[in-house]
């Protein structure tokens, strides 16, 4: 059992907690993900992990209620347990396999849209620990949803907020002040891309205009966790991947977004599930063995 220290609500429908898990606060990385269970009949959910901290040994996650589970989820309390909390889990951000020093000498741009700013979060920190001030942009479709921002202030070298609706920040989509920034005179050695899969795509589809190298983490499609689904199966540079295992960062500009949100709009309906393990064979599984 793990214990829930901290539970609050961050906007509407967006929910933070901070979790009793020393051993996964002591190996987890900035990237990772854990799987969480509120009880023995709940649904296991995949939550990329929002911050830890080693010397107190918890981890912070952020949801936004979506379905039954996460509507459970969001009714506990601090005092309250979760059955399960299992982490980390997949691949760690590329930034923490680079050499300090060449890291040092690039000039970083995170994008993050909506619940996206809990993953990248921890990124954006982790390099300001190590002396490296990264430029964030956050998008939110109004003030009210805007989550974060004091965080992430203080972890940015320039954070620009924006809102769809222009109520705070910059009015517009994250593209257009990707744009401006560059038109600016701004200059961006790699982008990090996370938030919702049609906002990844077109800030993918905007850095390959300008140039810019672009990784992306595929979270949101991820429903089962190890592989076994076939829910976050998407295809990078004409290979099947599966998020969950194999990142969840891609290098975006390799990434078939429009096959991929194909596909999370069939896996909806056990249906659309058939058509795809009919369709996909071997590779609609990531590591079930059941597939023909």
């Amino acid at each position: 059992m793990y214990k829930i220290l901290e539970a609050k609500e961050l906007a509407a429908n967006i929910y933070l907690m901070e979790v009793e898990a020393k051993r996964i606060a002591k190996r987890c990385e900035p990237g990772q993900f854990i799987i969480v269970r509120t009880d023995e009949d709940g649904e296991r959910i995949p939550l990329t992990i929002c911050d830890y901290d080693r010397e107190k040994g918890t981890v912070t996650i952020v949801f936004q209620t979506v379905g039954a589970g996460t509507t459970r989820m969001a009714d506990l309390k601090a005092g309250d347990y979760f059955q399960d909390f299992v982490g980390p889990l997949g691949c760690p951000s590329e930034f923490i396999k680079e050499p300090l020093e060449e890291l040092k000498k690039k000039s970083i741009l995170f994008v993050a849209g909506g619940v996206g700013t809990a993953p990248v979060y921890p990124q954006v920190k982790w390099l300001k620990e190590k002396g490296i001030e990264a430029d964030v942009i956050v998008g939110a479709k109004t003030k009210d949803l805007l989550i974060l921002e004091k965080e992430m202030s203080e972890a940015a070298g320039n954070l620009y907020i924006t809102t769809d609706d222009g109520s705070y920040g910059r009015s517009g989509m994250v593209t257009q002040t990707i744009k401006d920034l560059v038109e600016e005179g701004k200059h961006y050695d790699v982008c990090v891309a996370i938030g919702p899969m049609i906002m990844m795509k077109f800030v993918c589809k905007m850095t390959k205009e300008l140039g810019i190298p672009t990784v992306v983490s595929l979270n949101p499609i991820m429903v089962d966790g190890t592989g076994m689904c076939g829910a976050c199966r998407v295809t990078v540079d004409g290979e099947v991947k599966f998020a969950c295992v194999d990142g969840p960062e891609f290098d975006g500009h390799k990434v078939d977004f429009d096959q991929a949100m194909k596909r999370q709009q069939m896996y909806k309906t056990a249906e659309g599930r058939a058509i795809l393990k009919e369709k996909e064979g071997s590779t609609h599984h990531g590591g079930c063995g059941n597939c023909d």
